[in-house]
């Protein structure tokens, strides 16, 4: 593990973010601030339709306005052999098959099967001009019906896909089945709960946008887009959908402002300005608008779940059986089949030493938006449903919501820990979280507070949630077992100039997490070098090779794991520089905050000398090292990471009008060890932004009959404002992640994952009910308010 520099430069420093200079003096460039030279700009036709065959596209009148320079259709795109998009991971349901993976071509050329299906791409000299055109493209529809209910998918005589059977993508199940109905058959209680984890619309800051770019003296392909991953944007651009060979398509992501998931994936928009671009002799660059985003960008969670806990007099744990339908949306998207099984069921443990579990997913398809990652994908819905069946359990049982979960924790000598679900947890210690918890969120003087709320005609209501999530998506040996088509390694590169400063290039890719400024950390600390002497190169095929992107909270787990080791490699080569240098034994030369030392003696060299030597070598060991100091490394976990913690939530509610308050949210987490404790506390605050936006306001609508999307814009998609958000307590526990040399654990997902069960927990305690699905609207809670009195008075 690497030393601590200076408490204002390395590991452990709040560093101000050396990105923040760019984006917040409006220097950022982003990829509708790039302009080619002869670009034309792009908008697409698409289906207004849920469901519906094309009988034919009418392009003359459209083709005859002013600046158009081309219109082409799926039928020009499948002439030209043009592959489909795909889904990237295999999951093979319980009976063995394959799963179900219909064709996905970027330009619909037979049927439409949602509102927004790209079924053309028209390219004119502006922006105004292309959308204009776009207009005048008759398509002939024949309107079928639509299938859209999550829930009732399978049994609907409407097949979204000829080929796919009751619309089943795959049955999945995971667990022992026959040890988890041994478990149920000696329980002395069974709790059973239905939940349905709303569907969400990302709406990152920045929209997606592309710009395809042929160069035909070379034969070769530039994408500039607005990706998390540009080398696995590359890799299925070229090797599925076949835009070119791999070594003659470069893919630039510069700054993206903000992803959330949304932006891992291959769109047809990328491919459509790629192909265009050659076909039409003419760089094409498209930007969304909001509206289309709502439409297109891939959704997140849209699941419908029936769980059942047993338990024994004690409230002991003993099994937990579990049936989610999981909607796919149209198509597969790129990752969209491992978000409800491996990244699901996998996380049905929780904290909780339940020693059997058995989980069954059924993923359909419907006429609506794809769904894949969103801001936790998968752990999110399995914190969610954990932690509610637990609160429920709790107060059938007449426990301490806090006692119960004590009773059935994974205790600090259990690890590592084996979960009924394929898991093995490092390290952990969950007493400590809640107790710390508990402490901040001055849970002891929760009554009086209650109390106090009652006199003034307002619930009050306290909710828990104890989470655990896997992270550092890795590792590529037990990816590939589960079905992953990629590795999930990472890599680095760490370069001395001549003058000592450093270039790094990572394989992950920052849309907001502060890479620039936490990698630089650790090479700070690792090399002893200053922080503003390290610059991190990321995004650009051309520049940085081959790796994963970011996604899972994988960035300094997996890729700042990769760059210790590169910086491993400087330092030893650097030893033998110095030791030929001083004319000393190799053994003999230290390494310790940036300088080299012979032990024993006062002969040392900085950092900076060694590399000024490296690329000088007048007195160098040329017979056994090259010249430079450059190294590259890659680093593939044998492990995932678990963050985990406990969210408290403390809410008072308006009985009149159902508005609820968020009166309190403290954050306990364990993230290992934290590299820049300012950036983590600004994840920790963005993530519980979005899990309150999901339980209070949130949810993505379809008139269930035409598939329409009823929550298309900001009018009716009801966004989280700093007003609905309270000044969160924040605290941390430490248990180093045992298998990564920097010891940390990963917290972009942490919030989103853990708050919105704690919310939910929060407002069912306030009004005394048992459940009410999110989002919490006012309407909803005003509802659940009147009937909970009128079943008062009744009892």
């Amino acid at each position: 593990m690497p030393d601590d520099a200076t408490p204002t430069q390395g590991i452990g420093a709040a560093v101000l973010r050396k990105e923040d200079q760019r984006f917040i003096t409006g220097r950022g460039r982003y990829t509708d601030d790039l302009k080619v030279a002869g670009q034309a700009h792009a908008a697409f036709v698409r289906s207004p339709h849920a469901h519906a065959r094309i009988r034919g596209v009418d392009t003359a009148e459209a083709a005859a306005m002013p600046g158009v320079v081309g219109i082409l259709t799926g039928a020009d795109m499948a002439a030209d052999k043009l592959g489909g998009l795909i889904c990237g991971w295999m999951i093979h349901s319980k009976d063995g098959s394959p799963m179900k993976a219909p064709a996905h071509p970027s330009l619909a050329h037979d049927k439409v099967r949602y509102v927004g299906d790209a079924v053309a791409i028209v390219v004119a000299d502006s922006q105004a001009q292309a959308r204009a055109a776009a207009e005048a493209v008759v398509v002939d529809y024949e309107e079928l019906p639509a299938v859209v209910a999550t829930a009732t998918a399978r049994n609907s005589a409407v097949l979204v896909h000829d080929d796919v059977p009751h619309n089943l993508c795959y049955e999945w199940e995971i667990g022992d089945k026959a040890a988890t109905e041994a478990a149920f058959a000696k329980a002395d209680k069974v709790i059973a709960l239905d939940l349905v984890n709303n569907r969400l619309v990302p709406n990152a800051m920045e929209p997606r946008a592309a710009i395809g770019e042929y160069e035909p003296g070379t034969d070769s392909f530039t994408l500039h887009t607005t990706s998390q991953n540009p080398h696995v944007a590359r890799l299925v651009l070229s090797a599925f959908v076949g835009i070119a060979p791999e070594h003659k398509l470069r893919v630039v992501a510069p700054d993206v402002g903000g992803g959330f998931g949304s932006k891992i994936f291959i769109y047809a928009e990328e491919t459509s300005c790629l192909w265009a671009s050659k076909r039409l002799g003419r760089p094409v660059k498209w930007t969304s608008d909001r509206a289309e985003a709502f439409l297109t960008d891939c959704h997140g969670r849209d699941h419908v779940t029936h769980a059942e806990l047993a338990v024994d007099k004690d409230g002991r744990f003993l099994g937990f059986r579990v049936k989610t339908i999981a909607n796919m949306g149209a198509y597969l998207s790129t990752f969209a089949s491992s978000v409800p099984t491996y990244l699901y069921g996998t996380l049905l443990a929780g904290q909780y030493a339940t020693p059997a579990i058995y989980c069954e997913v059924d993923a359909v398809f419907t006429n609506t938006t794809p769904v894949d990652a969103y801001r936790g994908a998968g752990r999110p819905e399995a914190t969610y449903l954990i932690e509610r069946i637990v609160e429920v359990a709790a107060r059938e049982l007449n426990l301490d919501p806090a006692e119960l979960r004590r009773r059935n924790f994974i205790t600090v000598d259990q690890f590592p820990y084996q979960t009924p679900v394929a898991l093995t947890y490092d390290t952990g210690d969950y007493f400590a979280s809640l107790d710390k918890a508990q402490g901040i969120a001055d849970v002891a003087g929760f009554a009086a507070r209650k109390a106090k709320s009652a006199a003034n005609g307002k619930l009050r209501g306290l909710g828990y949630s104890t989470y655990i999530e896997a992270c550092g998506l890795a590792p590529s040996r037990v990816a590939g077992q589960l079905g992953a088509g990629v590795g999930l390694f990472e890599s680095a590169q760490v370069r001395f100039n001549p003058t000592g400063n450093v270039q790094v290039f990572t394989g992950t890719h920052s849309h907001g997490q502060g890479h620039e400024t936490t990698f630089a950390q650790v090479v700070a600390s690792t090399l002893g070098v200053p922080v503003e002497n390290v610059d991190v190169v990321h995004g650009d095929t051309a520049k940085v090779q081959y790796g994963l992107g970011t996604y899972g909270s994988r960035s300094l787990a997996v890729g700042g794991s990769a760059l210790v080791k590169a910086c491993e490699k400087i330092i030893a080569k650097g030893r033998k520089i110095v030791a030929y240098r001083m004319e000393a034994a190799l053994e003999d030369i230290e390494f310790k905050d940036g300088v080299f030392r012979v032990a024993g003696t006062d002969k040392q060299m900085t950092m900076a000398e060694v590399a000024f030597a490296a690329y000088v070598p007048h007195n160098y060991p040329l017979e056994e090292l090259e010249p430079g100091l450059d190294e590259n490394a890659f680093y593939d976990p044998l492990n995932f990471t678990y963050p985990a913690g406990c969210h408290i939530c403390e809410v008072e509610i308006d009985p009149d009008t159902g508005v609820v308050r968020i009166d309190r949210f403290t954050a306990v987490d364990d993230f290992g060890r934290i590299i820049n404790p300012m950036i983590v506390h600004g994840q920790v605050h963005g993530g519980i932004a979005q899990g309150v936006g999901q339980a209070l306001l949130e949810g993505a609508i379809y008139d269930q009959e035409s598939g329409q999307l009823l929550t298309g814009s900001f009018m009716d998609y009801c966004m989280p404002r700093a007003d609905d958000l309270p000044s969160y307590d924040l605290g941390f526990t430490e248990t180093p992640c045992t298998h990564n040399p920097l010891g940390v654990k990963g917290c972009g997902e942490a919030g989103a994952i853990a708050s919105p069960p704690a919310v939910i927990n929060a407002i069912t305690d306030a009004i005394g009910i048992r459940h009410l699905d999110m989002p919490a609207t006012p309407e909803r809670v005003w509802r659940a308010v009147q009937a909970s009195r009128v079943a008062q008075a009744a009892e």
